[in-house]
Parts: structure tokens; C-alpha cells; sequence
């Protein structure tokens, strides 16, 4: 007996999912959202690391997320709340110099010129390229139907192309700064959650895509936190979905899609229940909505091949910490909240200690000198942990290749991380309260990212633009609303919000 019928069933109630939802509902839609766990959020979700201590699991700054989806479901009413960080990032150099990138142009130059004149300079230039190839390429992104690469060439002109699509990300730093110390943490943004090395051909894009944000903290490529953490997004998403009508159900995973004559009939959850409903939108990656949840022999050969052979690249291990007090950095010593805490600490000295610890990571292990994004939201965030103490994120990378024992590398990463922080902060050990570290099959487990690739497959350029799988799909009424769709991952919405007006639209 059939116990529910909906117009659209939503499965996943990560952030796309979510924004998906709230779309549909408001055009006058049933819409039920199933998520599997018992938390709403996905990879933007926040989440107890310790009694007191609250910490993005994973995803853990907000940049990307599209103006149009912020303001048409007005999540400013929903409760998101956030605040670019400034400085952007503290940079800890090795011999005990350090320099900022504030927001401010002018203030950033200064610090740089601690450093290098001559990169100083550039970075006006820098800043110049960025804003002209950010207009270029941000229709691009945003379009539901973007081209394929060779049509993005002929857009961007071939200069324009190698730099910011097909070339490195080091090539591209290069042609405007000399300073190892500066180029390291400039070109980091061009390895985020890829297992390729700085110098290796399509991380110019990954940079790329990394700073076509930023319209809503003011500034094209900046950062913010979200009071609250990654799940005050989320929340405020849902809050707006709820708002329109939709129904969200937690612990509530889905064992099947289920495909009638060509045409989805609903799904099936766990348990055996049928609920049914002309429109089915995943949120799940390619891997998980086309293998796991389809029945074999319903996806036409060339499309079943392109998902078999979609690559992830789960490079990441997040390394999440409870502390009694913050880093007291040796070149800037304190533990009270102060600039050195406000940003994203980078621990990226040049662009060949990114490069080693690839290099480092293609065995069993990963690097002993990772590369690092640390965060301090609680400097700037109170309510995430108990008065005086803290909480601590490390994106770190690289994940090995070819892991022979996941225990042995969370011990690894964990110990490389404190180690490589505290060679600049020598009380942290002293400080850890308790810790969380996530490598691949966790993030797998936990969060469904197939194979822990943060991005429901590699963003680099043979898997963006047009290249990327369509919201639409070979099931008639079935799409894929997650990041796996266009134009990728990160904490966007675009992918949400253009498969359910395509949707809307069939």
C-alpha cells in the first residue's frame, strides 16, 4: 500500500538539496526531502566536537554561495548571518617573518613589501587580472547550460584560457609574483581538494573557481565565517523550505530509485516503503544516484560509462580540534584573540613545499609536512565553544594514493598537522582538548562524499563548464541537483537552484 505521494522528492538534504527544495516548494510544489542521517546540512553542517565545543565538520568558510540564491529566499530573514574574515589569511614563514592579506588592497601591499617590493607592485596587477577574468568567466559558472571547453577558449581567448583554465596554478602565480614565500600562499587556493601537484596542468581553474565569489562579503574572492558555523547555511536554507511548504525527514535514507517503463515512479526507503512521485532530485554524487540507487541495465552505455569512469579525489584529511586556549604564534605570541587568529592561518611556504607534499603522498602515508588551512572561527565566534576556550579546523593535504591501513593515516595526518602548527605555535599540543580527523572513507561514511572527494568529483576542467553531468538525466524525471551536476562543488547553490527551475521547466 502506498502510504504518501509527493509532487518532487528530494533525496539528500545537503545544501544544493535543500536549495532545491525551497525553489520548488515556492513555485507551489509538494516537496519531500529525505536525508539519511539524523542531522540536516550535508557537508555545511555544524556539530559537537566535544561537550561545549561546536566545529564545521567539514566545509568550513563561505564564499561562493550565489547572490540570487541568498536574496530570493532570503536567507538574511532565515538567520544566516556572516563576516568576512580580515585579515584573510596570516601566513607563518619558517625563519619568523610573517606577512597578511588583508581585504584592503593598499594594507595588503604593505605587508607584502615586508617581504618583496617588487611583489608588492604585482599585486595590483594581480588584483587587476582577477576582477577582468572573474566578469569573464562567473556567466559561465552560473549559466544551467555552460559550454564545453572548447567553447570556453573562445571566450576567454587563449591567454586568458591557459591562465585561468587549461595552465597551473604555479604558472599562473608566477607570472606575477617572485617571492617563494608569496607565491606558496597564493597558488593554494589552485590545489583545494585535487590530488594534483601546483605545477600540473588544469589547477589554474581549481584557483579560478575558487574566487569567483566573494559578491556578498564585498569583494570578488573573499572569505567570510557563518556565525554559528557551516550549519547556520544550511539552516537558514531549510528554515526557507520549511517556510514554502516543503517537508524535511531526517533519518531517512533511500535504498532505491524507482524507474517505471523510463519514467521515475518515486523511491524506495529503507524499510521497503514506496513514496511516490513524478520528480525525483538527488543531491547524492553521480557514483551514489546512478549506481547505487539505480537498478543495473537502466542507463543508457555511453552514459553508464561516463559515470564509471567519473574520477574522485579524495586528496583531503580534516583535522578538527577542541583547545583550552588559542595558538601563541613565536612571531606574534599571545593567546588572546587577536589579527593572527581572525583569518586562515597558511601554512604554505612556497609552492614547492606544496608540490613535496604531493610528491610525499603518492605511498601509503601522507606527507609530513602537509599543506594546511587552519581556522580559528571561535576568535571571532564565541558561541562555538565554551568561554576562554576554542575550537580549531586544518584542512590538510595530501591524502596518500595508495593507503594500505586508514588508521595509520588519520594517526599520521593528525600528528603531521600539530606538528607542522605547533612548529609555529609551540603550545598547541599542550592545548588539544579533543579532535576529530576525517580521511576519505569518513568523509565517505559520514557525509556520502564517494571516495572523499569534497566536490562529488574532480573540479578540474575535463569535469567543469559543460563537461560536467547536466541536471537532467537519461531517466525521464530524474535530476541531479548536487555538486556532481554544474557547475561543481562548494557551498554554491548554483547546481540547487538551476536543476529546479530545469525541472520546473520540463
Amino acid at each position: 500500500m502506498i502510504a504518501e505521494r509527493h509532487d518532487v522528492i528530494v533525496i539528500g538534504a545537503g545544501h544544493n538539496g535543500l536549495v532545491a527544495a525551497a525553489y520548488l516548494a515556492r513555485a507551489g510544489k509538494r516537496v519531500l526531502v529525505l536525508e539519511r542521517r539524523d542531522v540536516i546540512g550535508g557537508a555545511a553542517v555544524t556539530e559537537e566536537l566535544a561537550p561545549g565545543y561546536r566545529i564545521s565538520t567539514a566545509s568550513y568558510s563561505l564564499s561562493l554561495l550565489r547572490p540570487d540564491v541568498y536574496r530570493e529566499l532570503e536567507l538574511a530573514r532565515h538567520g544566516l548571518v556572516f563576516t568576512p574574515k580580515d585579515p584573510q589569511m596570516f601566513v607563518p614563514l619558517p625563519d619568523g617573518r610573517h606577512y597578511f592579506v588583508w581585504r584592503d588592497g593598499e594594507r595588503t601591499r604593505a605587508e607584502l613589501s615586508k617581504i618583496s617590493p617588487a611583489d608588492a607592485d604585482a599585486h595590483k596587477r594581480w588584483s587587476a587580472f582577477w576582477d577582468d577574468a572573474v566578469a569573464a568567466i562567473r556567466p559561465l559558472v552560473e549559466s544551467p547550460d555552460p559550454p564545453g571547453l572548447d567553447g570556453v577558449r573562445a571566450a576567454l581567448g587563449d591567454e586568458m584560457y591557459r591562465m585561468c583554465v587549461s595552465g597551473s596554478c604555479a604558472g599562473t602565480v608566477r607570472s606575477f609574483f617572485g617571492a617563494p614565500e608569496i607565491q606558496g600562499p597564493m597558488a593554494g587556493q589552485g590545489i583545494i581538494g585535487t590530488a594534483l601537484g601546483p605545477e600540473e596542468d588544469g589547477t589554474a581553474w581549481i584557483m579560478t573557481f575558487h574566487a569567483i565569489g566573494g559578491e556578498l562579503n564585498g569583494m570578488d574572492g573573499t572569505w567570510a565565517y557563518v556565525r554559528g558555523g557551516m550549519g547556520g547555511v544550511t539552516q537558514a536554507i531549510a528554515a526557507a523550505a520549511r517556510e514554502a511548504g516543503a517537508v524535511i525527514r531526517v533519518s531517512s535514507p533511500v535504498a532505491r530509485i524507482v524507474v517505471d517503463g523510463g519514467r521515475v515512479r518515486g523511491v524506495e526507503v529503507a524499510g521497503g516503503k514506496l513514496v511516490e512521485g513524478p520528480m525525483v532530485l538527488s543531491n547524492a554524487t553521480p557514483a551514489v544516484t546512478f549506481g547505487s540507487l539505480l537498478d543495473e541495465g537502466l542507463l543508457p552505455s555511453p552514459f553508464a560509462e561516463r559515470v564509471a569512469s567519473w574520477r574522485y579525489e579524495g586528496a583531503v584529511v580534516k583535522v578538527n580540534l577542541a583547545l583550552s586556549e588559542l595558538p601563541s604564534f613565536s612571531m606574534l605570541p599571545g593567546t588572546e584573540p587577536a589579527s593572527q587568529h581572525f583569518g586562515t592561518v597558511e601554512i604554505c611556504p612556497s609552492i614547492e613545499y606544496i608540490q613535496q607534499a604531493r610528491e610525499d603522498a603518492r605511498g601509503a602515508m601522507p606527507s609530513p609536512r602537509p599543506y594546511m588551512e587552519v581556522f580559528l572561527q571561535s576568535s571571532t565566534d564565541p558561541t562555538l565553544a565554551p568561554a576562554g576556550r576554542h575550537v580549531l579546523s586544518a584542512f590538510t593535504q595530501y591524502a596518500p594514493s595508495l593507503p594500505e591501513d586508514w588508521d595509520l593515516v588519520r594517526a599520521a595526518a593528525r600528528e603531521n598537522a600539530v606538528a607542522a602548527l605547533a612548529a609555529y605555535a609551540p603550545n598547541l599540543r599542550d592545548a588539544i582538548v579533543a579532535e576529530d580527523v576525517l580521511a576519505a572513507p569518513d568523509l565517505e561514511e559520514r557525509l556520502a562524499l564517494t571516495g572523499g572527494d569534497i566536490f562529488h568529483g574532480a573540479i578540474t576542467p575535463e569535469q567543469s563548464f559543460g563537461e560536467r553531468f547536466d541536471y537532467r538525466t537519461p531517466i525521464e524525471g530524474l535530476y541531479l541537483c548536487g555538486s556532481g551536476a554544474r557547475p561543481g562543488g562548494g557551498v554554491m547553490g548554483t547546481a540547487g537552484r538551476n536543476a529546479a527551475r530545469v525541472a520546473l521547466g520540463a
